[in-house]
C-alpha cells in the first residue's frame, strides 16, 4: 500500500485491519491467517458451510466489516509522519490498534 501498512504479524490483513481472526501458531509463535478471509465469500458459498476442509466442525457465520473509503483511510494516515520527514519512527500505538508506519508522500 503507498500509505505503509506493514503486513507482517497478526494484523498483516489491510483489509481486516484490527478486526482480523488471525492467530499465532502454538509452537511457531508464527502469525496464521488459516480460514480467516472466508468471511468474505457471498452468503450461499460453498466454502462458508464446508465444515471438513477447514476449521473442523465450523460453518462461518460471521460478516465481513464493510471496506474503509480512501477519505476514511486517508483521515487516519494524516496524523503520521511521512517517510520522508521520520523514517526510522513508528506512530503511537503501532502494532495494538494500526499498523500503519507512514504516510504517503504524494
Amino acid at each position: 500500500m503507498v500509505s505503509g501498512w506493514s503486513t507482517t504479524g497478526i494484523m498483516g490483513c489491510p483489509v481486516c485491519m484490527k478486526d482480523t481472526w488471525a492467530f499465532h501458531l502454538q509452537h511457531g509463535r508464527k502469525a496464521c491467517y488459516f480460514d480467516c478471509h472466508r468471511q468474505f465469500l457471498s452468503h450461499d458459498h460453498l466454502y462458508r458451510r464446508n465444515k471438513r476442509s477447514f476449521t473442523k466442525n465450523r460453518q462461518e457465520r460471521k460478516i465481513a466489516r464493510p471496506r474503509l473509503t480512501g477519505d476514511e483511510i486517508r483521515h487516519r494516515v494524516e496524523q503520521y509522519g511521512t517517510a520522508v520527514e521520520e523514517p526510522l519512527t513508528y506512530p503511537p500505538s503501532y502494532g495494538n490498534v494500526h499498523k500503519w508506519t507512514k504516510k504517503s508522500i504524494f
